[in-house]
């Protein structure tokens, strides 16, 4: 062989190692970069009404997921949950009603675009402790007589809601200023939002409050229905009498009877921030199995579900990257199931 040619050869090979090196090398570096977009980690936290759905569903699929994949999911409230949704700290706000005007607001400055994907409907429930043997239904205006602002060091017994209860104090339990359920209540009931006397024990925590009524014979409170679902025989649910002619209503999980119990029935939301969304694919399969999970979640958790099409149909408006909100920025207090699918899948 010519010393030409061995040269000749020297230098393909040198080469062919080169190529390989930097094939390898870029393989490596594409690999590492889709590795860390699928551990980017995704931050849930909102509303303590869906909770327990998102928390659920995030247990099942870490379960069967990759290890070094991060979900956390908490609760601060529909409406903390939301400061931080709106301030870019979270991928992903639960929602007991639909986002508000300031927030909107407040997403809009921070430039935070927003999916919008309702995922199940709520009774809110208004328990008392077993104990009580006198009250098995309450009116929406006795409800608004013993909530409102004015009603604050005034409204302390039993028999100033209905003059047939027994002259007893009335201790009240429900959701602090930064819940979903707080506002909802308050602007159903009272007929404006945060509107509520301030003389009652509050918390964001649902099981604080049901604990409180558990523990107090005189005590009254409210809060999802998934939460009394839990300890039904801890606690009593009073029927709601809209006084609309279809008499008290008790809360429920049929679908038919839910939409006769105005105003507290109502829908519950995730609100997905759109960039994350298409910069992270782990957001993309988590939400795939969110929406696949959640018929047989929601129903085990106590809420109600739509049906499994319907899902299917939110999920591809997802994919079709509809952004904003059909609700205008107030809550609707009228809305059927088919109502809340159908604006959502006309936007």
């Amino acid at each position: 062989m010519t010393p030409r040619l061995l040269k000749l050869l020297s230098s393909l090979k040198i080469l062919v190692l080169s190529v390989g090196t930097a094939t390898l090398l870029l393989a490596c570096s594409q690999g590492q970069t889709q590795q860390v977009k699928q551990t980017k980690p995704i931050r849930i936290d909102g509303s303590s009404t869906v909770y327990p759905i998102t928390a659920t569903i995030v247990k099942e699929y870490s379960a069967q997921s990759p290890s070094t994949l991060d979900v956390k999911v908490d609760f601060s409230g529909t409406g903390g949950g939301f400061r931080k949704f709106c301030a870019g700290e979270t991928d992903i706000n639960n929602a007991s009603r639909p986002i508000l005007k300031a927030e909107i607001e407040a997403c809009k400055n921070n430039k935070i675009s927003y999916l919008e994907l309702p995922i199940a409907f709520d009774a809110l429930t208004i328990v008392v402790n077993p104990q009580n043997t006198w009250a098995k239904d309450i009116t929406v205006a006795e409800l608004k007589k013993l909530w409102e602002p004015q009603a604050e060091g005034k409204i302390k017994t039993w028999n100033q809601i209905r003059a047939s209860w027994p002259n007893q104090p009335i201790n009240l339990y429900g959701p602090g200023r930064d819940s979903g359920t707080f506002d909802y209540f308050t602007a159903a009931i009272v007929g404006e939002e945060k509107a509520s006397r301030n003389d009652y024990q509050a918390s964001e925590d649902d099981e604080v409050i049901a604990k409180g009524v558990i523990n107090d014979p005189n005590g009254l409170g409210y809060f999802g229905y998934a939460y009394y679902q839990e300890r039904p025989g801890d606690l009593k649910a009073l029927a709601v009498d809209n006084q609309k002619g279809s008499g008290p209503m008790i809360p429920s999980v049929n679908a038919t009877e839910i939409e006769k119990y105005r105003p507290l029935a109502r829908p519950l939301f995730i609100y997905v921030n759109a960039v994350a969304a298409q910069d992270n694919p782990a957001m993309n399969n988590f939400l795939d199995f969110y929406m696949q999970k959640a018929p047989k979640v929601v129903q085990n958790v106590g809420y109600i579900a739509f049906e499994p099409d319907d899902y299917t149909k939110l999920y591809r408006n997802f994919h079709k990257t509809k952004v904003g909100t059909v609700f205008g920025g107030t809550s609707e207090f009228n809305l059927t199931l088919d109502e809340v699918l159908t604006k959502r899948a006309e936007y």
